[in-house]
C-alpha cells in the first residue's frame, strides 16, 4: 500500500515537472518573439523619424536631399545593427533553451 502511494506521488511529481518545463519553454519563446518585435520596431521607428526630421526641417532643396540621402544611409546601418543585435539575442536564448533541454533530459528517469 505504501509503495503504491509512493509510486503515485512520484508520477504526479513528474507531471508537475513536465508542466513547469513547458511553462519555461513558453516564456522563452515569448522572450524571443518580444526581442524580435522590439528590433523591428526600433528599425522602423528610426527610419520614420529620420525621414520626418529631414522633410520638416527648413533648408534648401539641395541640402535637404543630401541630408535625406545621408539619413537613409545611416538608417540602413542602424537597422542592420539592430537586426544583428536581435539575431545575437535570439541565438543566445535559443542556445540557453537547448542547453536547458539537454540538462533536463539527463534528469528524466524511465519508468517501468
Amino acid at each position: 500500500m505504501v509503495i503504491e502511494q509512493i509510486k503515485t506521488e512520484v508520477y504526479f511529481m513528474s507531471i508537475k515537472d513536465i508542466l513547469e518545463k513547458n511553462s519555461k519553454a513558453k516564456k522563452k519563446a515569448n522572450a524571443k518573439k518580444t526581442a524580435k518585435n522590439i528590433a523591428i520596431g526600433a528599425g522602423i521607428g528610426s527610419a520614420i523619424g529620420v525621414a520626418a526630421g529631414m522633410l520638416l526641417a527648413p533648408d534648401s532643396g539641395k541640402n535637404t536631399r543630401a541630408q535625406i540621402a545621408k539619413g537613409a544611409k545611416n538608417s540602413v546601418e542602424a537597422v542592420k545593427n539592430t537586426v544583428v543585435k536581435a539575431k545575437t539575442k535570439i541565438s543566445s536564448l535559443k542556445n540557453d533553451s537547448t542547453e536547458s533541454k539537454s540538462d533536463d533530459s539527463s534528469d528524466v528517469e524511465t519508468k517501468e
